[in-house]
């Protein structure tokens, strides 16, 4: 897919505000600090179009960004900010939540993970939900570009097999680097797959 456009429509608090549109949607989620809004500009094209820092926990709203006319790429808060206080993880929870369980426009949900840790327990947890309420998605590896090339298979290697003791069929793997645009034409190429299903 060639990304000939991407503008920024709306920020929404809530799924009620989100656009209204028959537009299939692609939505991005991982821990805060996962890379997502680097990732996201890489995809496009665009470095400044998704809010990056080195601040954790940047997205606080429901970031819709058109895409070539024909799609919404989606960005959404970091789950397990712990630095947070309890009312509002449990605000951003429930955003989180009431998008990806009442939109309907909901095509493919990218999950972030940061391929230089191993399985943690609330990627697990967010995963698992997942499946168990039957919402597609595919899960991006992040930042590969900082780990050794046999490092990085085992890191990938070991999330595997812990995602076989719950899952028969795995979803969809990417590995990705916003540093070298490594992943970008495999996430693309999905996303224009998806859209002509």
């Amino acid at each position: 897919m060639i990304i000939k456009s991407a503008i920024f429509i709306k920020s929404s608090p809530k799924v009620g505000d989100c656009p209204k549109s028959n537009l299939p949607e692609y939505a991005f989620i991982g821990r805060s600090n996962v890379g997502k809004s680097s990732l996201i500009n890489m995809l496009v094209g665009k470095k400044g179009l998704a809010l990056t820092g080195s601040t954790p926990g940047k997205t606080l709203l429901i970031n819709h960004f058109l895409v070539n006319d024909n799609w919404h790429l989606v960005d959404l808060p970091g789950y397990g900010f712990a630095q947070r206080g309890k009312r509002q993880r449990e605000e951003l929870r429930r955003m989180i939540e009431g998008y990806i369980m009442e939109r309907e426009q909901l095509a493919n949900l990218f999950v972030l993970v940061d391929s230089r840790l191993e399985p943690q327990k609330i990627d697990i947890e967010f995963i698992t939900w997942l499946g168990e309420n039957g919402i597609p998605f595919s899960i991006v590896f992040t930042k590969t570009d900082k780990l050794t090339k046999t490092a990085l298979n085992t890191n990938i290697g070991n999330y595997k097999e812990r995602l076989k003791e719950d899952w028969e069929t795995l979803p969809p793997i990417f590995l990705s680097s916003s540093v070298t645009t490594d992943g970008r034409d495999e996430i693309l190429d999905y996303i224009e797959k998806v859209n002509t299903l």
